[in-house]
C-alpha cells in the first residue's frame, strides 16, 4: 500500500507537540533579530562622518531626501568653496557613495532572511486504482535549516557589520579624494594667475627686444634669446591651464555636480602652512587601533573561524528531514506516524570541506598580520613625507621668497640708479615670479601630504574585504526527498 504525508494538523498529538517545539525553539532564538532595524546599519556611518570628519552625511531614501540635499548642496555652491564644505557637498550629493549606502539595505534584507523559519512543503495528491482511491496529503519540514539556523544568523550578521565597515571606509575614501582634488584645484588657479604673469613679463621683454633691434641696439641672437623665453613661457601658460581644467573636472566627478552648478567657484589661494609640526611618536599604535582595513581583516579571521566550527560540526549532516506519514485507504484502516531522512556518508565524509575551511581560516590569519605590517610601514611612509614636505614648503616660504623678493627690491633701486639695464630688471622678476610658483606647488604638496597621512591613520579599502562562504550542509539541506 502507498505512503502518504499528511498535513501536520491531522497528525497525533504526539507528533503535534514535537513540530511546534521545534518551530517555538528556532523562532524564541531568533525572533529578537527576524525585523528590520530603524536606521538599516546607517547610524555608524553618521557617527563616524560626525567623529572623524565633522562632517553630516545623508542616505536619500525618497525624494524628499534628496531634495533636502539639493537644497543643502545649492547653499554651500553659492558662495566659494573651501576644502571643508567641497568635502560636505561631495559626501552629500556624490551618487557612488549613494550607492554604497544601498548595500546597507541589501544587505540587511539578507540578515533578516536568513532568520526567517523556512516555509514547509505541502504537497497533495488524488489517486484511483479501480474502486480504489487513495488520497496523498503531506508536509515537510527541512530540519537541518532549523538546526543551523542560527549559526548562519551569526554568519550574517558578521557580514553586515563587514558591509557597514565597507561603506564607511568609502565614505571616508570620497572624503580622502576630494580633499586633495580641491588642493590640486586651488593650487591650479594659483599656477595659471603667476604663469601669466610670468607670460606678461616675457611679452614685454621679447617686444622691446625687437624694438632694440629695429633701432639696431640689440641683436639678432638677443632678441632671439628674449622670444625663446617668451615662448616658453607661453607653452607653460598653456600647460597650467590645460592642468587647471583637469583638477577642476577631477573635483566636479568628486563633488558630483552638473549642469549650472559645475560654475562653482573657489578660493583665491591655498590656506596658509600651520605654524608648526606636533611630533607623533606613536602614530603607529595610534594607527593600528583604528585603521579600517586592519579591523577587516581581523573581522575576516573571526567569521572564517566561526565558518570552520560550523563545517566541523555538520561534515556528515548533508540532508536531514523530519516529516509526519498519514496512510489512508479505502480497503484499510489509517496508518499514522512519522519519519526522518539523513544523507548516509558512504563516500563523502566531509573532509573536503573541513581541509577547505581549515585553509580559509589561515589565509585570513596571514592576511590580517599583513595588514598590520602594510598599515605600519604606510603610516611611516605617510608620516615621513609629510614632515618633508612641510619642511620644503617652509623653505620656501621663510627663505627662498623673501631673498628673492629681497633681491627685486634691490634691483629696482639699481636700475633706478641707471645701474642696470630694463633686461636685467626683467629677467629678475622672471625669477621672483617663478620662486612664487614653486612656493605654491610646495604648499600644494604638503597639504596633499597631510591629505595622504589622515586616509593612512584611518586605512585604504581593504582587498581583504570577501564574502566567507557558508558551509555547505547550511545550504544544502533545502531539497526534499
Amino acid at each position: 500500500m502507498p505512503r502518504h504525508y499528511f498535513d501536520i494538523l491531522l497528525f497525533g498529538p504526539w507528533m503535534r507537540r514535537l513540530f511546534l517545539v521545534a518551530a517555538a525553539a528556532a523562532a524564541a532564538t531568533l525572533s529578537g533579530c527576524a525585523s528590520f532595524s530603524q536606521d538599516g546599519g546607517f547610524a555608524v556611518v553618521e557617527q563616524t562622518a560626525r567623529d572623524r570628519l565633522g562632517k553630516d552625511v545623508q542616505w536619500a531614501r525618497s525624494p524628499a531626501d534628496q531634495d533636502t540635499i539639493e537644497r543643502r548642496v545649492s547653499e554651500l555652491l553659492a558662495k566659494p568653496l573651501p576644502v571643508d564644505e567641497a568635502v560636505q557637498v561631495a559626501l552629500l550629493n556624490n551618487r557612488g557613495l549613494q550607492a554604497s549606502f544601498q548595500e546597507l539595505g541589501i544587505t540587511e534584507a539578507e540578515l533578516v532572511q536568513a532568520h526567517r523559519l523556512p516555509n514547509p512543503g505541502f504537497s497533495f495528491a488524488r489517486l484511483r486504482r479501480g474502486d480504489e482511491v487513495e488520497r496523498e496529503r503531506g508536509i515537510h519540514m527541512n530540519l537541518a535549516r532549523l538546526i543551523v539556523m542560527p549559526m548562519i544568523g551569526v554568519l550574517e550578521a558578521r557580514r553586515f557589520e563587514q558591509v557597514k565597515g565597507q561603506v564607511v571606509s568609502s565614505m571616508l575614501t570620497l572624503a580622502a579624494d576630494t580633499r586633495k582634488a580641491h588642493i590640486q584645484a586651488v593650487a591650479a588657479e594659483e599656477s595659471v594667475r603667476y604663469m601669466r604673469q610670468v607670460q606678461q613679463a616675457a611679452q614685454a621683454s621679447s617686444e622691446l627686444a625687437r624694438r632694440m633691434e629695429q633701432v639696431g641696439n640689440f641683436t639678432r641672437l638677443q632678441r632671439a634669446r628674449e622670444q625663446s623665453f617668451h615662448a616658453d613661457a607661453m607653452l607653460g601658460l598653456a600647460r597650467a591651464e590645460q592642468t587647471q581644467r583637469v583638477t577642476r573636472e577631477r573635483l566636479t566627478r568628486l563633488l558630483g555636480v552638473w549642469g549650472a552648478q559645475v560654475h562653482y567657484s573657489l578660493p583665491g589661494r591655498l590656506p596658509d602652512l600651520p605654524a608648526d609640526l606636533a611630533d607623533q611618536p606613536d602614530i603607529e599604535r595610534v594607527a593600528l587601533g583604528q585603521r579600517l582595513d586592519v579591523q577587516d581583516a581581523r573581522l575576516l579571521a573571526e567569521q572564517t573561524a566561526l565558518n570552520l566550527g560550523l563545517t566541523k560540526r555538520t561534515r556528515f549532516i548533508n540532508v536531514l528531514e523530519l516529516g509526519g506519514v498519514r496512510n489512508e485507504s479505502n480497503e484499510a484502516p489509517t496508518q499514522r506516524g512519522w519519519e526522518i531522512g539523513v544523507e548516509l556518508p558512504l563516500f563523502d565524509w566531509g573532509d573536503a570541506r573541513v581541509a577547505r575551511a581549515e585553509a580559509l581560516y589561515m589565509r585570513a590569519v596571514h592576511r590580517a598580520a599583513q595588514a598590520a605590517v602594510n598599515a605600519r610601514s604606510e603610516v611611516r611612509e605617510a608620516y615621513s613625507a609629510w614632515r618633508s614636505a612641510y619642511d620644503i614648503a617652509r623653505h620656501h616660504q621663510d627663505e627662498i621668497v623673501p631673498l628673492r623678493k629681497l633681491i627685486a627690491e634691490e634691483n629696482v633701486l639699481r636700475y633706478n640708479a641707471m645701474l642696470i639695464g630694463v633686461f636685467e630688471l626683467l629677467a629678475d622678476a622672471r625669477v621672483q615670479i617663478a620662486s612664487v610658483n614653486a612656493a605654491i606647488e610646495a604648499k600644494r604638496d604638503f597639504w596633499l601630504a597631510q591629505a595622504d597621512l589622515d586616509m593612512a591613520m584611518l586605512g585604504k579599502p581593504s582587498l581583504t574585504r570577501i564574502a566567507v562562504p557558508v558551509a555547505p550542509a547550511s545550504s544544502g539541506a533545502a531539497a526534499p526527498h
